[in-house]
């Protein structure tokens, strides 16, 4: 599956989320040259009129068409609208994983509460005929559009990547590099557990060399 996304200069994505994160990142998809679509739980009619304005140029679908078609689902609902969540629809696809579990702000949700994995961990057993990749997730969805920096610059912020499958890694950071961060790969999920609220790198703008050793220093 990811050796057929690699051989493609410009993977489909599929946004699922039409609230705060997901147009944000359907919008910075599309000016790095990305084909993206946004869907929501419902009618895609529902949502035109956002994708219109917070992402132009994205195509309002149903979820199952927009998954269909797409080389790369990004998960961006609210968390706790998870557990309800499907998954059989997103089979056999690359998922990244946008979400935190912060029970501060989501309240207690039982399905994250089993301190054995981190969230992207659960979603993953959840999501067991997928390929699940951490990222996106810790750094605020109003930075990410302001953030960004062309390669090279020694202003460009950093951001991990984190999976158990290799080639799916390399596929999303390819991607996150193109949008405008330096990526750092982190070589499983369970990794992931430093890109969340409480880990080194959560919220903190970091350049490369800075967040490879603060998740190097907390992983030792």
């Amino acid at each position: 599956m990811t050796g057929a996304v690699l051989s493609r200069p410009r993977p489909r994505i599929a946004v699922l989320g039409a609230g705060h994160t997901g147009p944000v990142i359907a919008r910075v998809a599309l000016a790095a040259g990305y084909r993206v679509s946004v869907a929501a739980s419902g009618d895609p009619a529902k949502i035109e009129l956002i994708t219109q304005v917070l992402a132009p140029g994205a195509e309002p679908r149903w979820a199952a068409d927009a998954v269909k078609d797409a080389d790369i689902v990004v998960l961006a609902i609210p968390l706790h609208k998870f557990a309800a969540f499907d998954p059989s629809s997103v089979a056999g696809k690359l998922v990244v994983d946008t979400m935190n579990y912060w029970p501060p702000v989501d309240g207690v949700q039982e399905l994250f509460e089993d301190p054995r994995f981190g969230s992207s961990e659960i979603v993953q057993r959840r999501l067991a005929r997928s390929t699940v990749v951490k990222t996106l997730n810790h750094l605020g969805y109003h930075e990410l559009e302001d953030e960004r920096r062309p390669a090279g610059s020694p202003e460009r912020r950093a951001l991990g990547v984190a999976g158990d499958d290799s080639g799916a890694v390399d596929v999303v950071a390819q991607v996150i590099e193109r949008i405008g961060y330096d990526t750092v790969r982190l070589d499983s999920l369970r990794a992931g557990r430093l890109l969340e609220p409480g880990g080194p790198v959560f919220g903190v703008p970091l350049r490369r060399s800075e967040f490879e050793q603060a998740v190097w220093v907390e992983a030792a």
